[in-house]
């Protein structure tokens, strides 16, 4: 059996994407396809359509909504390199990027006027995401031309705003109840702020680490050898913060970390490097920048100290592969925390069934016809 996917670049990350209907006709757990359609477990991805890396080993999943509210709704699906595994429990709001600009391109949603806004819904999170894709003159550009920090290369525009994004995953804005917590880990005490609006994220002081905020290109060296210690931390806060029983139970991509130090303030605001899988992410995980935006805005938290506490709509963040600006905006009693992306479609692919899953594949359609 031959699955149909659309390869994607949404932001920094690269995504297959799938329609959730063409997913369904093979009847095997999603748990159990991806990972052997990425090639897992295998730190190479070799036999199969991942990236190896974790902003390339990533799936989203769609199908047009019956909520007359909503346009398109959507699965992320982080996939698991050395490990045959699927994570659920959080969104990509790079690949969200994506989810717009396939509607159009698909026909699900007919482009009007120079911005096209499509009204999304992430099913891991329940998150509403407004998409705002540009669309001059009521039409995709035949050659796109916007860039972005981390990418080359020139993709469409695509706007996401996170619709009240506080508290999506654990409930609360501050899932312990404290702007600042400290975590035993090492037997050092650590003073983090643990923030949810887009994704969990546990914020962690730069020059706790011995970084010099000064010397941001030079962190990523320091923070590798401190990765052990982090993982440690960050496990740590998914208990504190409801998200796994025991900290062998922590999910690997919830919470996150983000590492933050105080900015100049001429080019940027804040310096951040974030962590994903378990590495130094090259860029930002957008579901985690809106968690920093709202932590900076949110006083006692570690990063409303950092910044003391900036009051301006736009926040910018310093990253590894540029500045990245998040924005906010309330209307109508809801407050909305945006970014802007590109995203662009890399190929149009039909994925080879493996023969074993094939096969059992076909049997559960053979089963199904009688």
């Amino acid at each position: 059996m031959n699955i149909q996917a659309e390869w994607m670049r949404g932001g920094t990350s690269k995504c297959w994407v799938f329609e959730s209907d063409h997913l369904d006709l093979t009847t095997i757990s999603l748990d159990e396809l991806l990972p052997r359609l990425f090639g897992s477990p295998d730190k190479r991805q070799i036999d199969g359509v991942g990236g190896a890396t974790s902003t390339t080993s990533k799936a989203v999943i769609l199908h047009r909504s019956a909520d007359p509210d909503i346009d398109v709704e959507f699965t992320f699906a982080q996939v698991g390199i050395e490990e045959a595994t699927v994570d659920w429990g959080s969104n990509c709001g790079n690949c969200s990027a994506v989810v717009g600009l396939y509607a159009i391109e698909n026909g699900w949603v007919a482009p009007h006027g120079d911005i096209t806004e499509i009204t999304t819904r992430n099913t891991n999170t329940n998150q509403i995401i407004i998409q705002r894709v540009d669309t001059p003159g009521g039409a995709l550009p035949i050659v796109p031309r916007a860039q972005m920090p981390g990418v080359a290369s020139a993709g469409f525009k695509v706007g996401l705003g996170f619709r009240d994004p506080a508290g999506m995953t654990t409930g609360s804005l501050l899932p312990t109840g404290n702007t600042a917590d400290s975590l035993t880990v090492d037997g050092r005490s650590w003073t983090v702020s643990m923030v949810d609006a887009g994704a969990p994220v546990v914020v962690i002081r730069a020059e706790d680490l011995g970084l010099d905020a000064g010397q941001f290109d030079s962190w990523t060296s320091t923070v590798e050898m401190q990765l052990g210690t982090l993982e440690k931390i960050r496990r740590e806060a998914a208990v504190r913060m409801g998200l796994a029983a025991t900290t062998e139970q922590a999910a690997r991509a919830i919470p996150k970390v983000a590492i933050a130090a105080a900015a100049d303030g001429r080019e940027c605001d804040v310096n951040v490097m974030m962590l994903s899988m378990g590495k130094p992410h090259p860029a930002l995980a957008i579901t985690g920048s809106i968690a920093l935006t709202l932590g900076t805005r949110t006083p006692g938290t570690v990063l409303h100290s950092i910044t003391s506490g900036i009051h301006s709509s736009v926040l910018r963040l310093r990253t590894p592969a540029g500045v990245i600006e998040t924005w906010s905006e309330e209307r109508d009693g809801s407050m909305t925390i945006g970014v802007d992306r590109t995203a662009r479609s890399i190929a149009s692919s039909i994925i080879h069934l493996p023969e074993t899953l094939g096969n059992a594949a076909e049997d559960s359609l053979a089963s199904a016809s009688y």
